[in-house]
């Protein structure tokens, strides 16, 4: 798997995407990207970053972006938390998906890499660990987004038992420095808490999450292409912890210490569910909605044990990431007028 490549990518415009495309660039790779038309491309600049305007749902544009590629990584998806039609989500993250690898297998590629998210893994009982062993039966989903990349990475372990070269990656919750986009969600919840504009603990801050620093999510993709096992699944996470040490965390780190407000389970879904039927008389996006509300109530720990041992992936400790998001968020908002 040495040597320079052309290497295609989808989701490449994303929070993730962007800093992929750019590691890619540094190591010597060219890069093509297909985009959407509206796609905000800051941070795509260079001789070796081609792009091509497109989408999942446009064969012909695949097929342009990625002629001539060795490898592909395939980071596109519908990830909102709702949606007017919910079809979407399978159009995007499941035809979608099926179109990408189509068109891969049409040019013989040698390898693909599928980030999905370990919400596919399903949630864990109150002091367990899960790993990649872990699959959320579809009638158990919280969301139609969870649901749809279940369904996709059923999908890619086909195409693998097929024959076909793709490895899948499920990234944690991501954050770190990069675009503010909904793919970025953790760290714009980490600037509003940081700002005092977001003190609500649901729950009371006792479920744990797990947080992956973004640099070290982009590295794992690499790795997964370099070194993953064809058909596998690897978790590309971080460390646990719950919502509440996860804010304290914000507050050791930032030197300022904010209030919290417990927001118990049922106000919280009585009020998500009001945020969704607004957004569907009024055409306003919803602040929450239900599916995200129970995802939270929920415990995620895992570990990233596997993409340690067989793909030398690194973790870098929450503490520090959430300091180095700190200070960039800081110091974007002093440039901000």
């Amino acid at each position: 798997m040495g040597g320079l490549r052309k290497v295609f990518v989808t989701g490449g415009t994303g929070f993730i995407g962007t800093k992929l495309v750019n590691e890619l660039i540094r190591k010597g790779h060219t890069v093509h990207v297909l985009r959407r038309p509206q796609s905000n491309i800051d941070g795509l600049g260079g001789e070796r970053i081609h792009l091509f305007a497109g989408n999942l749902g446009d064969l012909d544009s695949i097929r342009e972006g990625m002629e001539g590629c060795q490898q592909v990584y395939h980071l596109a998806a519908y990830a909102k938390n709702w949606a007017r039609d919910s079809t979407i989500y399978y159009r995007s993250n499941v035809e979608g998906f099926c179109d990408v690898c189509k068109v891969a297998k049409s040019f013989g590629v040698e390898r693909m890499v599928f980030t999905s998210t370990f919400v596919t893994c399903g949630p864990v009982a109150s002091g367990v660990v899960g790993n990649e062993r872990r699959y959320c039966p579809p009638v158990e989903c919280c969301t139609d987004y969870q649901a749809s990349k279940t369904m996709g990475e059923k999908q890619a372990c086909e195409y693998a038992a097929r024959g076909f070269p793709v490895v899948i990656v499920n990234p944690t919750r991501v954050y770190g420095p990069g675009k503010l986009t909904e793919g970025n969600s953790v760290t714009r919840m980490i600037d509003l808490y940081d700002r005092g504009r977001f003190p609500f603990l649901l729950n009371h801050g006792v479920n744990v999450g797990n947080y992956a620093f973004v640099e070290d999510v982009v590295q794992g993709l690499i790795l997964a292409m370099e070194k993953g096992r064809i058909g596998e699944r690897y978790i590309l996470g971080g460390e646990n912890v719950s919502q509440k040490r996860f804010f304290e965390l914000i507050d050791e780190t930032g030197g300022r210490r904010h209030t919290q407000f417990n927001v118990p389970p049922w106000a919280a879904l009585i009020y998500s569910r009001c945020e969704e039927e607004m957004a569907k008389r009024i055409h306003r996006y919803p602040l929450i909605t239900a599916g995200w509300v129970k995802t939270f109530l929920q415990d995620w720990t895992y570990s990233s044990l596997k993409a340690e041992k067989e793909l030398g992936y690194k973790i870098t400790p929450l503490r520090k990431g959430i300091r180095i998001t700190l200070e960039w968020l800081r110091h974007l908002r002093e440039k901000t007028p």
